[in-house]
């Protein structure tokens, strides 16, 4: 697969957590388009079980689509901090605990499409209570399913958040292969 040379890049937004460009691309087939890109830093993603092999979910209100949504426990990588050490304070702030066991389960890209943003994923064992404060404009419930629950809560749609499917199916995947 041929790569698309980058001619030109124009700045069009720069934001406090994103930035937009609009990169003139030269086509292997020699014709050139554009093509308009979300810079986001990358982000760690968390599936946190606790010892009842619950799922602790975070449920918060999302303005880009207008509703509540369960989530996993997620936060963007600030600067310095390795996706280790992201993940560890991301649940410390959104859910309150400290893993005593953390595993690195793979990663996704958000939307390459359109962003650049790269999504670690993380399963956290052996939570110890542990609480950081959080974000202030972050209105966080905690909500634990049973991960035995979580497969049917995303086929109705009551966990439709891309990042945490993933990680979950990623997490009830490799358990399977655990046991068989």
């Amino acid at each position: 697969m041929s790569e698309e040379k980058t001619i030109e890049t124009k700045n069009i937004y720069q934001g406090r957590i994103i930035s937009v460009k609009d990169d003139t691309v030269l086509l292997p087939n020699g014709s050139t388009t554009h093509r308009e890109i979300v810079e986001h830093a990358d982000v760690v993603a968390i599936v946190a079980l606790d010892e009842n092999d619950n799922v602790l979910l975070v449920k918060q209100y999302r303005k880009p689509v207008e509703k509540a949504l369960l989530e996993i426990p997620a936060g963007g990588i600030e600067a310095g901090e390795t996706p280790d050490d992201s993940a560890k304070r991301e649940l410390q702030e959104e859910i309150g605990y400290l893993p005593g066991r953390m595993e690195r389960i793979g990663g996704v890209y958000a939307s390459p499409g359109y962003c650049n943003e790269f999504l670690y994923l993380y399963l956290a064992t052996d939570l110890i209570e542990s609480k950081l404060k959080g974000d202030d404009d972050e209105n966080i419930e905690i909500i634990r399913a049973p991960l035995t629950e979580i497969p049917q809560m995303i086929a109705s749609g009551q966990i439709c958040d891309a990042k945490s499917v993933a990680a979950l199916f990623t997490v009830i995947m490799n358990r399977k292969q655990a046991l068989a």
